[in-house]
């Protein structure tokens, strides 16, 4: 049976209430959304809150809401997992960290994905970490700058988007489905987005 075919079975399933389609199928998308969690996690909780556990709430949260599954037919079942386990990442940081991140509650919303500060911060603890080594502290901390007004100099549909497809590794569909703009939007802003940030980051002559 081709894959499609299969995916089309379980996707039938999942609409009948099947909880092992379900379970199928998370299984299926669990190393994407893995990848989602780890790229998103605070870091003052890596150590603390491992991704796997993450995953472990999610999956009992996309069990709860199964019947919700089909409200909006348009969205592919990824990203309604990668919803839910964005929403129970939410309250996960809310748990762990609390007073220490009064806007944990509004990091993430259904109608406008993740905040400006979270995804932002995210974008530079990870890109840093990608291009620098902690010897290298005097580049380090020119980056960082540099990083910093890349970042907050773009929109914020373009920052998005270069997180979702860049570190979260999205499709271009599915970005568009997660931010609620048409593909080639998501596209040009993309490439716009990669663009504004390769050029803020070439090295200077002297590096």
């Amino acid at each position: 049976m081709a894959d499609s075919e299969a995916d089309s079975e379980l996707l039938a399933g999942v609409a009948r209430g099947d909880q092992r389609a379900l379970a199928e199928l998370f299984s299926q998308h669990r190393d994407r959304l893995w990848r989602m969690v780890t790229f998103r996690m605070d870091p003052r909780l890596h150590g603390r809150v491992d991704a796997d556990d993450v995953l472990q709430e999610a999956w009992l949260a996309a069990v709860q809401r199964i019947d919700s599954f089909l409200v909006d037919a348009s969205r592919s079942i990824f990203v309604w997992f990668r919803l839910i386990t964005c929403q129970t990442l939410v309250d996960i940081h809310r748990r762990h960290i609390g007073a220490q991140k009064r806007s944990a509650g509004h990091e993430f919303s259904i109608d406008q994905g993740w905040s400006t500060s979270s995804t932002s911060s995210s974008l530079s603890f990870h890109l840093l970490d990608q291009l620098t080594t902690p010897s290298e502290a005097a580049f380090r901390q020119e980056l960082t700058q540099k990083l910093h007004e890349a970042l907050h100099g773009m929109r914020d549909l373009d920052r998005e988007v270069l997180a979702l497809r860049h570190f979260e590794q999205l499709t271009n569909r599915e970005s568009a489905q997660v931010l609620g703009i048409s593909e080639q939007a998501a596209s040009d802003r993309y490439v716009r987005a990669l663009t504004r940030l390769r050029t803020v980051m070439k090295p200077s002559p002297e590096n």
